[in-house]
């Protein structure tokens, strides 16, 4: 996405600065006062996921939500290190350079892998965990067959150069949005498909997201769970069609100190279908463990 093309008319685009810090040049967003709760969105999505979400989490936090390097209005310096490994890392020192101790990560999807992932490498102020929020985390390994075929096609779509191109290719960038979207189980208003059929015929965002699937393994995180001490919670729609409600319930009984929690109606991008039910739940003492 151009900074100067795409930004005027972005949601929150006079909440965004960018920060170089090596290897990637960062967009974020930071807006309210107070705990510092940082935003990690999925693959291929951008801040304007948080849209809706991030003011009304901003009314009790300082929120911070960042563009994963190559995506929206990031740049990636570096895109070896576009995979859960290399982003974990480079968030952590990201965070290290600019002070920010989360007392929450919140993250949707890949995003929720990476908020896990960070959770023993980042700490509130005064030093204890920070914690955890997930929705619709993906954190299964591929099973059979998919196991080995699934991240061969996404290397190899990734070292296409022409791949990029093909995906954005062509005029009907809303109707191709619609049909993506419905396809997690989630339904958007117009003006959150018109930001995704932006994003969607974005080369170089097209490209990140490609090579961050293709450099995508999940296994290092999922054998540490046991040593993951942050109350974590797992929230899951219950029409998600991109990941299985029951991951995250595998995933809760696995942590030390977990809870899932399944919100009827609502598909992947529950956040976006809901942004003032989810702000609620996370509010809410009782929907996290003791």
């Amino acid at each position: 996405m151009d900074w100067q093309r795409d930004l005027p008319d972005w949601p929150h685009h006079d909440h965004s600065r960018r920060i170089h810090h090596p290897p990637h040049q960062w967009h974020i967003q930071d807006m309210g006062s107070g705990p510092l709760a940082l935003l990690l969105h999925g693959a291929g999505a951008s801040t304007h996921s948080w849209r809706d979400l991030m003011p009304r989490l901003a009314e009790t936090h300082r929120v911070i939500a960042l563009d994963l390097p190559g995506q929206g209005f990031s740049r990636a310096g570096a895109k070896r290190r576009l995979g859960l490994a290399g982003m974990t890392e480079d968030i952590a020192a990201l965070c290290a350079s600019e002070g920010w101790k989360p007392a929450l990560i919140l993250g949707h999807s890949a995003g929720g892998a990476i908020a896990l992932n960070l959770a023993t490498r980042l700490t509130t102020p005064d030093g204890s965990p920070p914690d955890i929020a997930c929705i619709n985390a993906a954190l299964d390994r591929f099973e059979g067959v998919a196991g080995w075929l699934f991240p061969l096609l996404a290397k190899l779509l990734a070292l296409n150069p022409l791949t990029a191109t093909f995906f954005t290719f062509g005029t009907d960038k809303a109707a191709r949005a619609r049909r993506l979207i419905q396809s997690t189980g989630s339904t958007l208003t117009p003006d959150g498909l018109a930001l995704y059929a932006r994003l969607i015929a974005d080369r170089p965002h097209v490209d990140a997201t490609l090579q961050m699937m293709s450099q995508w393994d999940v296994a290092p995180l999922l054998d540490r769970f046991r040593d993951i001490p942050n109350r974590c919670l797992l929230l899951t729609g219950a029409e998600d069609r991109a990941v299985p409600p029951e991951t995250s319930t595998r995933a809760a009984s696995r942590l030390p100190c977990a809870r899932a929690l399944t919100l009827d109606g609502l598909g992947h991008l529950a956040h976006e279908e809901a942004p003032a039910r989810l702000a609620t739940v996370l509010r809410d003492p009782a929907n996290w463990p003791a």
